[in-house]
């Protein structure tokens, strides 16, 4: 199948995906923010550089996109119909790199939590979130009929 787009206009639009101050990141910031959790933002130095990382609770949160790190939501198990072959690739590598980060960090004594975009929409997100934070256990925030574990 060919692009819809013109080459000029695919750069645009891939320009525009952002990697870094995402509305699912700026949402669970907000949720955080409003329960009184602080949080620095980056986690340089940290395998996988977390999104969120809160020091003294020793918990990083990773915030994924279901469709780039391959969630078994709806959204997520969409498969590409242009370039197939080089996205379920793209995807699969993500998935891995993400376990292996993980892994890592657990090693590392960091408690790992991961929240799924298409929890954001679940009507407990918020408590669940804020839970899975206060106890500092590794936990995974889906929006597909699970809770924090």
């Amino acid at each position: 199948m060919t692009d819809v787009f013109t080459p000029e206009k695919r750069s645009a639009v891939m320009r525009r995906v952002r990697g870094a101050d995402t509305g699912p990141e700026r949402r669970v910031r907000s949720v955080l923010r409003a329960a009184g959790v602080g949080y620095r933002l980056g986690g340089q130095g940290l395998p996988g550089r977390p999104d969120l990382v809160m020091k003294g609770r020793r918990v990083a949160v990773f915030v994924h996109g279901c469709f780039w790190h391959g969630h078994d939501c709806r959204r997520g198990a969409r498969q590409p119909k242009a370039n197939a072959d080089y996205w379920i690739a793209k995807i699969a590598r993500n998935r891995a790199r993400d376990a292996a980060h993980a892994t890592r960090l657990a090693q590392d004594g960091w408690a790992v939590i991961t929240v799924w975009e298409c929890a954001l929409k679940a009507a407990d997100f918020d408590r669940r979130l804020v839970a899975a934070v206060k106890a500092g256990q590794a936990a995974t925030i889906s929006g597909e009929a699970s809770s924090a574990a």
